[in-house]
C-alpha cells in the first residue's frame, strides 16, 4: 500500500517499472514509475509525496523550521514575508512566521536571537507556514534527501 501526501490518498500499487520494464523491488535513488488502483489523475498532483502506508507514511506539514540565506533581496525581510518555495516539485508560498535566530553563513554559529529583520547576505533559522498543503521531511529523519 502507498499513501500520497498532503492529499492523504491511500491505495494499492499494481505495477512498478523502470524504463518500461516491470520490477519486483526498487532501491533508494531508483527513478521509477508506478501504476496504482482506483486513483484518478485529479486526486494526485505535482508536489505530492508517495510513501509506504504502514512504515512512516508521508504527512502534511502544518509548519516547519528552515535554514535560509537571503541572497539578493531589496530592503528588509521581517516576519510575515511569504516567498514562493520550490521543494522537490512543489511550488508554494510559505510565510516567515518567526525569525528565530540570525546565524553565520559559513559556520552556522548563532549571531542574534529573534532578529527583527533580515537583509541580503544574512542567514537565519526561520519558522515557516505553507500557504497551501505541503509535505516536507526533516533533515534529522532523512539526511539522504538533502545530499546534492
Amino acid at each position: 500500500m502507498v499513501t500520497f501526501a498532503p492529499v492523504n490518498v491511500t491505495t494499492e500499487v499494481k505495477l512498478v517499472e523502470m524504463h518500461h520494464e516491470a520490477l519486483s523491488e526498487v532501491l533508494s535513488g531508483d527513478n521509477v514509475g508506478f501504476n496504482v488502483k482506483n486513483v484518478s489523475v485529479k486526486d494526485v498532483r505535482r508536489g505530492n509525496v508517495a510513501g509506504d502506508s504502514k512504515n512512516d507514511p508521508p504527512m502534511e506539514a502544518a509548519g516547519f523550521t528552515a535554514q535560509v540565506i537571503i541572497l539578493n533581496h531589496p530592503g528588509q525581510i521581517s516576519a510575515g514575508y511569504a516567498p514562493v518555495l520550490d521543494c522537490h516539485t512543489t511550488h508554494i508560498a510559505c510565510k516567515f512566521a518567526e525569525l528565530k535566530e540570525k546565524i553565520d553563513r559559513r559556520s552556522g554559529k548563532k549571531l542574534e536571537d529573534g532578529p527583527k529583520f533580515l537583509k541580503s547576505g544574512d542567514a537565519a533559522i526561520v519558522d515557516m507556514v505553507p500557504g497551501k498543503p505541503m509535505c516536507v521531511e526533516s533533515f534529522s529523519d532523512y539526511p539522504p534527501l538533502f545530499v546534492i
